[in-house]
């Protein structure tokens, strides 16, 4: 056992020594020297990666391995790049970070120490579905949201803002788990055939209507399509994940571009649903023709992802080195941008080392989906992986012209504390759930236990059998029918069996 907690340990060890190098190597590059606020910083969050992996030991001893030192890496690429870009716009937000990163440590060792099994969160599926809604639109409540950037998407407490859509995406997936586990039955019956499509019976689209209106709701008040975006799909994936049926894939692919078709049909009929939805045809009108003059220099154009993409041109194979780009000439360079500003001081290599790292933890998500054996553990892991999945590919298909941009944010890379904690909480139920699907299971019986329980069997017939032949003999009593031999010993040895397992 202690070799294999050593090889766990190093994984974690190696991931804290490339991130210090990394650090040291920018900090002296860019500031001339290690700045002692980041010394401290860094001192307790590494310590705080230790606690929590000691907690994982100590309370998930059969979590994954391979979750958390790619998790660290990921945040260290980040916050490398964050501070990077503070020293071009003489600000703060990379300590910034490092104290929400505090933040989110703390918060899952309390959930890996505290949750024993994630199928608690079942029990309160509507209460996780009521706090989810009420995330997801906080920010139209008048006095607490905040339009920044022209989405309605944040709320301000004290002196911080926070994107309540980041938790909310946590809370409806232990609805979305919690309900389609429990009605998986009904919606894999499904209704009549149309084009090959097994079409859903209309008692059974309830949720369904709901969540897509919800999506649409965030799109046409919060002019969010990302989020939006991100819940449909994530709902779709979950569906599939538990009726098994392609049908609601296809379904779900042609329900949300039609909402959306029609949103833009509607807002040709008034002036203010026009200035309401215009966003997202200038993202589609960017997106298609970005290198045109029109586009170029409009209000809200494609100036800054053309930015992005000069950015990670200049790095070309192994970029330019860290501390010797410019990744602060695009706008939004430490979130919306992140992964171009990778790109242009570490190149195509620190871009596939990226992606690769986020494979692993797909990768161990999915895997842990097809292992657990329960129902709501795997709709769960496998809607928060999707999820994260999503997120991924909507921001890396926006920044390289795969598809329109859409606002996200990358995942443990990119500014911000709301995102930052809401993925870390999701890597921390990963891992939880990836226990109860590593764990062991106790064999049914080892050939050592079979032959125990025979000699027990042969030793109590035994004296059974010498304390009839000794026993005084007694007045005749009404017979009954002898049991088999052979039926007795079976409920005797099922006795034992039993006995030996508890």
């Amino acid at each position: 056992m202690i070799p294999i907690r050593l090889r766990q340990a190093s994984l974690l060890l190696l991931a804290m020594l490339i991130s210090v190098v990394a650090f040291y190597q920018m900090f002296l590059r860019v500031y001339g020297h290690f700045p002692a606020n980041y010394i401290g910083l860094l001192a307790v969050v590494g310590a705080l990666f230790l606690v929590l992996w000691g907690l994982l030991l100590r309370f998930k001893p059969y979590a994954s391995q391979a979750i958390l030192p790619c998790v660290l890496m990921l945040t260290a690429i980040g916050v490398v790049m964050i501070a990077r870009i503070d020293k071009s716009g003489n600000s703060s937000v990379g300590s910034r970070q490092l104290i929400w990163l505090c933040i989110a440590l703390t918060l899952c060792g309390i959930l890996v120490a505290v949750m024993r099994d994630y199928r608690v969160l079942r029990k309160y599926s509507y209460v996780n579905m009521v706090i989810g809604l009420i995330l997801l639109l906080s920010p139209m409540i008048p006095g607490l949201g905040r339009n920044i950037n022209g989405a309605k998407i944040w709320i301000r407490i004290g002196g911080y803002s926070l994107q309540p859509a980041e938790f909310a995406k946590l809370f409806l997936a232990f609805f979305f788990a919690a309900y389609l586990f429990d009605h998986r039955d009904q919606l894999a019956v499904g209704g009549k055939k149309v084009l090959g499509l097994q079409l859903p019976r209309i008692k059974d689209l309830g949720p369904i209507i709901m969540v897509w209106l919800i999506s649409m709701g965030v799109l046409i008040m919060q002019r969010d399509l990302g989020t939006s975006l991100m819940f449909f799909a994530m709902f779709v994936a979950m569906l599939y994940a538990a009726t098994g049926r392609r049908s609601w894939i296809v379904i779900g692919f042609i329900a949300f571009p039609l909402g959306a078709g029609e949103v833009q049909h509607a807002r040709k009929g008034a002036v203010a649903a026009a200035s309401v939805f215009s966003h997202v045809g200038q993202r589609v009108d960017s997106w298609l023709h970005p290198f045109s003059d029109e586009q170029y220099n409009r209000i809200g154009g494609s100036w800054q992802l053309v930015t992005g993409i000069f950015g990670m041109a200049s790095g070309g194979m192994t970029g330019t080195g860290l501390g010797h780009g410019q990744p602060g000439l695009t706008t939004f360079a430490n979130s919306d941008f992140i992964y171009s500003s990778v790109g242009e001081e570490l190149g195509l290599t620190g871009l596939m080392a990226v992606l690769v790292l986020y494979l692993l933890i797909i990768a161990s998500g999915f895997i842990t989906a097809m292992k657990i054996k329960d129902g709501f553990g795997k709709l769960l892991a496998s809607g928060l992986v999707f999820t994260m999945a999503f997120q991924v590919f909507t921001v890396v298909g926006g920044i390289t012209l795969v598809i329109p941009l859409t606002g996200m944010t990358m995942p443990y890379m990119a500014a911000g504390g709301s995102s930052l904690i809401a993925n870390y909480l999701l890597a921390a139920l990963l891992m939880i759930i990836s226990n109860a699907a590593n764990r062991p299971e106790p064999d049914t019986l080892s050939d050592t236990f079979q032959y125990e329980a025979l000699a027990v069997l042969r030793d109590r017939e035994l004296k059974e059998r010498t304390d009839k032949e000794s026993a005084p003999e007694r007045e005749p009593q009404a017979e009954r029918p002898p049991e088999p031999r052979h039926a007795a010993a079976n409920n005797q040895t099922t006795e034992i069996i039993e006995a030996g397992a508890r």
